[in-house]
């Protein structure tokens, strides 16, 4: 009885899995800060996009981790760099499948900042139209290897109309643009930077990510991005700013994601470790409340479990 007057429910294409791809490894390395997460292996990304697939997810979200890193962040957009590789691997084995992007310069750069930096003894400013031109290069290359949407992460300010722009001059109109509309500087993203080795060398991303206490402005950001040519607009982190998903969704009616991030699945699984919640009920709580709160597309590490127990 009870289900059948539920008004909000789950299901498998509600959720994205992230994968992290590493040019570093030869087999899967376990990401200790986030227990049953891994970064794979060029050889292994594939087999992992099909145990998606095969388990019932339509999409999965690629990050890649470079061997080298540089200042101009030249393994991002390289022809053969390690997202580009891992797309055309994917694609071949799994062309039905969604891969998602994502397009930022964190993982490539030497300093670990999302864009081009200017130093200044103990000062330091990112350069916005500097940043765009490389991350123009990178969605464009990421478009050319396969990639069905890509997910610009930086938050540079007029990036999503310049590969919109690039898109639509270079043939991949059909391309789509999932745009971190709404990214937070949070305390959330530390187990990610693990996973992703791009922890900052100095400073913080607060200058060029959004602060916590800004709610009209992450409509305004996101009003921007839309304006720009966004087919999807992103809040992260996700329970933080559940808030702000609602009202985004409500306000601009537009096909929403959100991100459950590493920090908020990281603290879950400590708190199951410690026997303090049930892990299934509480993923499926937080889960639901997302989706209740408007997002079309929760981006969570749980998603291949989450498939399962919706099932069942």
């Amino acid at each position: 009885m009870r289900n059948l007057v539920r008004e909000t429910k789950l299901s498998a294409h509600d959720f994205v899995l992230p994968v992290f791809v590493s040019e570093k490894i030869d087999k899967r390395r376990q990401i200790e800060s986030m227990p049953g997460v891994f970064q794979f292996s060029l050889k292994e990304v594939a087999g992992e996009a099909q145990r998606a697939q095969d388990s019932g997810l339509q999409a999965i979200l690629l990050f890649g981790i470079p061997a080298k890193k540089d200042e101009q962040a030249s393994g991002a957009y390289a022809t053969d760099g390690v997202v580009q590789k891992a797309l055309r691997a994917i694609k071949k084995k799994c062309p039905e499948l969604v891969v998602i992007t994502d397009v930022c310069l964190c993982e490539y750069m030497s300093h670990g900042h999302c864009g081009v930096t200017r130093v200044d003894g103990d000062h330091f400013q990112v350069l916005n139209d500097e940043t765009i031109d490389l991350l123009v290069k990178t969605a464009l290359s990421h478009a050319r290897a396969g990639a069905d949407m890509v997910a610009p992460s930086d938050m540079m300010d007029g990036r999503i109309g310049a590969i919109r722009e690039a898109f639509d001059a270079n043939g991949f109109q059909q391309t789509g643009i999932i745009s971190y509309a709404a990214k937070f500087a949070s305390a959330f993203y530390g187990p990610f930077r693990e996973a992703a080795e791009s922890p900052p060398k100095f400073g913080d991303r607060r200058s060029y990510q959004m602060d916590c206490a800004n709610a009209d402005e992450a409509l305004r950001e996101t009003a921007l991005d839309i304006e720009e040519g966004a087919d999807i607009v992103m809040v992260k982190p996700a329970l933080p700013y559940i808030d702000i998903l609602w009202r985004v969704r409500e306000r601009f009616g537009k096909p929403t994601a959100a991100y459950h991030v590493s920090g908020e699945y990281a603290m879950v699984k400590a708190a199951v470790e410690k026997g303090f919640l049930d892990e299934r009920a509480a993923v499926l709580e937080i889960m639901t409340s997302l989706k209740r709160a408007g997002a079309d597309i929760i981006i969570t590490y749980w998603a291949r479990d989450l498939v399962e127990w919706v099932r069942d």
